[in-house]
C-alpha cells in the first residue's frame, strides 16, 4: 500500500524475510497476492501509475495517480448492470399491468347472489318493467301497435 502514496511509483518498503528453507522440502505455494495489485507504471509524460483492486478474483476498481493525486476509479460490473436492467423491466413491467388492469371496464351485471325462495339476484341493474304481453307474443317479440 505505501507505493500508492509515492508518487515515484517505487516500492521503498523492505522485502519481509522468509524462512530457509530445507534442501530436500518442496517451496511453498505463493501467497495469495491480496486485493490490491501491483503498481503499473503508465506511459506518458506526466509520471502516471496504476494500481488495481479485487475481491475475490475480481477487479472492482484502480487506484490511478497522476501528477500527486490519487483517485479511485470503479470498474463497472457487467453482471451488476444485467440485474439493474432486469430489475428496471420488472418494475415497468409490473407498473404497465397494473395501469391495464386498473383501467378496464367494471362488468355489466354486478354480483349475482342467490335470493329469497332460490330466486336469483342480480346488483347493479335497473328494475325490470312490467310486462303485460301474453307469453307468445314475448317469444315472437312482438309489440302492440301504437294508436292513434
Amino acid at each position: 500500500m505505501t507505493a500508492i502514496f509515492n508518487p515515484t511509483g517505487l516500492n521503498t518498503v523492505p522485502p519481509v524475510p522468509r524462512p530457509a528453507t530445507p534442501a530436500g522440502a518442496a517451496t511453498p505455494a505463493p501467497a495469495d497476492p491480496g486485493p490490491v495489485g501491483p503498481v503499473l507504471e503508465l506511459p506518458g509524460a506526466p509520471d502516471a501509475a496504476l494500481v488495481p483492486v479485487t475481491v475475490k478474483g475480481r477487479p472492482v476498481g484502480a487506484f490511478v495517480l497522476v501528477g500527486g493525486e490519487v483517485r479511485y476509479r470503479r470498474v463497472v460490473d457487467p453482471d451488476q448492470l444485467v440485474a439493474a436492467a432486469t430489475g428496471a423491466f420488472a418494475v415497468a413491467a409490473l407498473t404497465a399491468a397494473v395501469a391495464v388492469w386498473s383501467r378496464r371496464r367494471p362488468p355489466a351485471v354486478g354480483t349475482v347472489t342467490m335470493g329469497p325462495g332460490g330466486w336469483l339476484s342480480l346488483r347493479g341493474l335497473p328494475a325490470p318493467h312490467p310486462d303485460h304481453r301474453p307469453w307468445w307474443a314475448r317469444l315472437l317479440r312482438a309489440h302492440p301497435l301504437p294508436r292513434t
